[in-house]
């Protein structure tokens, strides 16, 4: 062979490994992104509806304790449902700056 045909071959096997492993990539990507979402979603539903609950419970305790004129329940139940959408806010970020990180780093 001369040369210009091995330079050739070995351009097109460089273009072929190339693709290929895009295409593993984006393979691995798409199952990981399937159940990164099933993870995420249940992540989302953890992180606000603790912090309610907990509020919740530590209000109801607070007012069989501590009668007051203002209910502590329906504080700690709306400083719990905040803080649960800052919570989930954040993860959800979190996750949006990784996925747009992977998204670069293909580029």
């Amino acid at each position: 062979m001369d040369k210009a045909t091995q330079n050739e071959q070995s351009d097109l096997s460089k273009e072929v490994a190339s693709k290929a492993a895009l295409k593993l990539k984006a393979q691995r990507r798409k199952k990981r992104n399937f159940w990164a979402g099933v993870g995420m979603f249940g992540l989302v539903g953890w992180s606000v509806a603790v912090p309610t609950l907990l509020g919740a419970a530590l209000g109801i305790w607070l007012d069989k304790r501590y009668p007051s004129e203002h209910s502590w329940t329906l504080t700690l139940l709306l400083s719990g449902i905040v803080l649960g959408c800052l919570n989930a806010w954040y993860w959800v970020d979190k996750e949006n700056k990784a996925i747009h990180k992977d998204l670069e780093d293909d580029e």
